[in-house]
């Protein structure tokens, strides 16, 4: 087993509750993590053997694009993606914080961390 991690994938985006976050968005920083079986690519060298972390931040700028009202619910989207398009994957964790939010005080950030298991 391995575990490949994609840090401070930075976006800009649209999410959250308020109306006002639908028109002018927010800085937004996602971490991916995902464990698959790497023994192969260890040994081959060979890209297809393990997880394409190009297709990774792929999928989470596409995914960060598509307008949500919960963090939450983007994180299950871009595991449910991950899951899709990376069938080596085994478990994946997703954190996504939302920079300088809307709360009423000043907070550097708030985030949300989703672990799945296939």
């Amino acid at each position: 087993m391995g575990k490949i991690t994609v840090s401070t994938i930075k976006t800009y985006a649209y999410h959250g509750c308020l109306n006002e976050e639908a028109l002018i968005g927010s800085d937004y920083v996602v971490n991916v993590s995902v464990n698959a079986d790497l023994s192969k690519a260890s040994i081959s060298d060979d890209l297809v053997d393990t997880v394409d972390y190009v297709h990774i931040n792929h999928i989470v700028k596409e995914e960060m694009a598509i307008r949500s009202k919960l963090l939450e619910h983007v994180a299950k989207r871009i595991i449910d993606r991950i899951f899709l398009e990376l069938p080596i994957v085994t478990e994946s964790e997703v954190t996504v914080s939302k920079l300088n939010p809307p709360i009423g005080g000043d907070v550097e950030m708030v985030s949300i961390t989703l672990q799945l298991t296939r």
